[in-house]
């Protein structure tokens, strides 16, 4: 019965093509006992991030409590009228502005990795919840209210939201970059300020949700039926920037009190709008009208506390209404917090967990939804002035949820003489500074003029659109440029330069560079010696997969055709016999000494230190590249690799047959059309490497540093290259030794350990 199975075994194997005698590689059982080692510990790791407050709050000291209380008072008030301002933008009564902030504050300081992050309503998103409503409407007039409709989105979002994190899937917000971030964020910019213009002008009549060129044209266009909102509105965009002018102006001159001046200039907001509210208090208190309207435009009635709370009611046809809308609404609210967060952990000196923050996100909007919050995400300008007040640990976010919660509960009735053109001046104030800056803009420029592109597509595309196609230009630019960089790599022919400590100086360390200068790399007194005759190294800047692997194949095959002998003299053979794509030399010119003039190609080095994957069809190509250069040298013809440091890179190059020096090397690993015409395959016998170390008595201080049944695989490109012309006759290199990578394997390479280092 044994002897039954080991045949059938044998058998199985015959018909896959597994090798009798496989050279060892890693295995997929290598690769699942990395990913856990001890998957219960594991599980209980994963459970303690889901709550990062356990790991820092055992440790909460006073330090840290003066800290978080500057920093969440702070940014309460700030928060208070930039919230109600918000809630303007997507059309909501100014109290689920507030509702938003106590929610985002609260809820996310259980979970953040992030102590700057603030959480609540920002410009950008609440101008999409408009959008959306206001689609939403048009399609189905009186259906859903406002307020349900933007609950239902911030609960679908934010469910979405917190499984990406859940899942692990945070790493998909890497493939936006940060031009593409910044030129949607200044067109939304650009589109918000330029929607709130009217209300602050106190101009009517036109629709300022419109692309962004027609309310600008607009607002010119019904400037002469300007309100006297303007002079509330005017007068306090025109203080907000003076006191923000002076305290920056102030702080430089007197740096002993910057921090003074820091406060005060964090207060004007607030400070803004108390004095807008009393004068208008006193100005509209007695202006009345007989049908109940007031001079200015004013917020009237707020009601006190939390109306709204209960579970959230989800209408299946709503969501339906509205999926086409949610991508856009779900990316803005991943994206800009994740975008937030980075950027102030790399200004403070920490990292962020991305899935940690999505999870985060999620909760704070599922959560919200239960006290009737619109859709939160991360702040820019209240994260910022958290940090510079000096924010400690999360647990700020409680004292500006407490500040919050005192005017929901305490200030409402003050909140209806907020004039809306004060408001507006708020969203103005603080948006505009979300506008990319000329330098920044520059910067794009000077490092990438392509992603330079995609950033002035997305401005352009959103104030000539809407922030949603800007959004999908941006993106899609940007996924575009990424395959276009991945299928069209950068890939170099080497020589060597050799480099001395000093000009008396006889060893030196010889590196390889592009064979052809490339402006500004290198000194152009700096002369690149190629490698000796009929040796070829060429390095491939990027992950061998499908979508490139063919310029590796032309690069090498046409290098190999131009400047190589051809091992055939085809001058013998008639037109008749030649194939239609051969057209022969040129009338008069000689076929047969043009070709004894260039080298015998010995041996191809491949740099693969850029490579860090590859995949069936790439394998398949470098088979058909050998095939290629074998059948144009009519001679077998060395592959060497170099800076293999992937062992699945190396698992797939054996498969292909390559690196092992053995006969069998397969004619196709991935045929399209499987041929089973009954090819046939020459005796497989193994390498003699008689440059190899004798096994018996091998000192340890000359362990090889590959494994030896690989011999055509080099831990660096200068013995990879040493070894392929190792094969060169010695004199004039014009003749070429019958080695090959199926006959003789090259030079093994071994660690030197000296006497001191033992």
């Amino acid at each position: 019965m044994a002897s039954f199975f080991a045949k059938a075994k044998s058998y199985g194997k015959r018909i896959i093509g597994q090798p009798e005698d496989p050279v060892p590689v890693v295995s997929v059982k290598d690769w699942v006992r990395t990913i856990s080692k001890d998957p219960k510990r594991d599980a209980l790791r994963y459970v303690e991030s889901l709550f990062p407050i356990v790991g820092w709050i055992t440790r909460y000291n006073f330090g840290w409590l003066y800290g978080d209380v500057v920093a969440g008072l702070t940014v309460g008030i700030v928060v208070v009228p930039q919230s109600m301002s918000y809630a303007q933008i997507a059309t909501l009564p100014t109290q689920y502005g507030l509702y938003s902030a106590f929610v985002g504050v609260l809820i996310y300081c259980l979970f953040a990795t992030s102590k700057d992050v603030s959480i609540g309503p920002v410009a950008v998103m609440s101008l999409t919840v408009s959008r959306i409503i206001a689609n939403i409407n048009e399609h189905h007039p009186d259906v859903w209210s406002g307020p349900q409709i933007a609950t239902t989105v911030a609960f679908i979002c934010g469910f979405i939201v917190f499984g990406i994190g859940i899942l692990r899937l945070g790493w998909l917000v890497e493939f936006i970059p940060a031009p593409a971030v910044s030129g949607f964020m200044t067109g939304s910019a650009i589109n918000i300020v330029a929607g709130q213009v009217p209300g602050l002008l106190g101009e009517t009549g036109f629709d300022t949700r419109a692309a962004t060129y027609k309310v600008i044209i607009n607002c010119f266009k019904f400037l002469p039926v300007t309100k006297l909102d303007a002079a509330f509105g005017i007068t306090g965009l025109v203080s907000l920037y003076l006191i923000r002018i002076a305290c920056d102006q102030l702080s430089k001159r007197y740096p002993r009190r910057q921090r003074l001046f820091f406060f005060l200039s964090v207060f004007r907001n607030a400070f803004v709008i108390v004095v807008l509210t009393i004068a208008s208090w006193l100005y509209c208190r007695h202006r009345k009208s007989k049908s109940g309207k007031y001079p200015i435009k004013i917020l009237q009635n707020v009601p006190r506390g939390f109306q709204h709370v209960g579970p959230p009611v989800i209408d299946p046809e709503l969501v339906s209404a509205m999926a086409g809308e949610l991508p856009v609404a779900t990316i803005i609210l991943l994206l800009e917090h994740i975008a937030i967060s980075k950027s102030f952990g790399r200004l403070n000196g920490y990292k962020i967990n991305p899935n940690q923050e999505l999870i985060a996100i999620g909760v704070t909007n599922t959560v919200g939804t239960v006290f009737g919050a619109y859709p939160a995400t991360g702040s820019f300008s209240r994260s910022a002035l958290k940090s510079k007040s000096g924010v400690r640990t999360p647990a700020a976010g409680i004292l500006t949820s407490i500040v919050v919660i005192v005017a929901l509960y305490g200030l409402t009735p003050a909140f209806f003489w907020i004039p809306s053109a004060g408001l507006s001046a708020v969203v103005i104030h603080a948006v505009a500074d979300l506008v990319a800056s000329p330098r920044q803009v520059y910067s794009f420029w000077r490092v990438s003029p392509l992603e330079f592109v995609i950033w002035a597509a997305a401005v352009l595309v959103t104030v000539f659109s809407t922030i949603e196609n800007g959004i999908y230009t941006s993106i899609c630019a940007s996924l575009a440029l990424l395959l276009i960089r991945i299928a069209h790599p950068r890939g170099y022919f080497l020589g060597k330069v050799t480099l001395h400590q000093d000009k008396h100086a006889h060893d030196g360390r010889e590196v390889y560079v592009p064979l052809k200068q490339r402006p500004g790399l290198l000194n152009t007194a700096v002369k690149v010696e190629p490698p000796l005759p009929g040796v070829i190294v060429y390095r491939f800047e990027e992950s061998a997969v499908y979508p490139n692997i063919s310029l590796l194949n032309d690069a090498l095959v046409d290098h190999v055709k131009q400047n190589m002998r051809r091992g055939k003299d085809m001058s013998k053979v008639s037109m008749s016999d030649r194939p239609w794509n051969d057209p022969g030399p040129k009338p008069g010119r000689d076929e047969n000494a043009d070709n004894l003039a260039k080298p015998v190609l010995h041996a191809i080095v491949l740099d693969f230190s850029g490579v860090s994957q590859i995949d069936t069809t790439a394998v398949q190509a470098l088979i058909d590249t050998r095939n290629e250069v074998e059948r144009w040298a009519d001679k077998p013809v060395e592959f060497h690799f170099a800076t293999i440091l992937s062992p699945w890179i190396r698992r797939a190059l054996i498969a292909g047959g390559f690196g092992t020096g053995v006969s069998n090397a397969p004619a196709e690993i991935a045929p399209v059309v499987p041929y089973r015409g009954g090819r046939t395959l020459p005796e497989k016998h193994k390498v003699v490497d008689i440059e190899a170390i004798d096994e018996e008595g091998v000192d340890v201080s000359e362990a090889p540093i590959v494994p030896e049944d690989t011999p055509f695989f080099h831990f660096d490109l200068t013995s990879a290259v040493r070894a392929a012309e190792a094969g060169l006759a010695p004199l004039g290199y014009a003749h070429q030794s019958e080695r090959s990578s199926i006959h003789k394997g090259p030079v093994s390479e071994t660690s030197e350990v000296t006497e001191a280092t033992r």
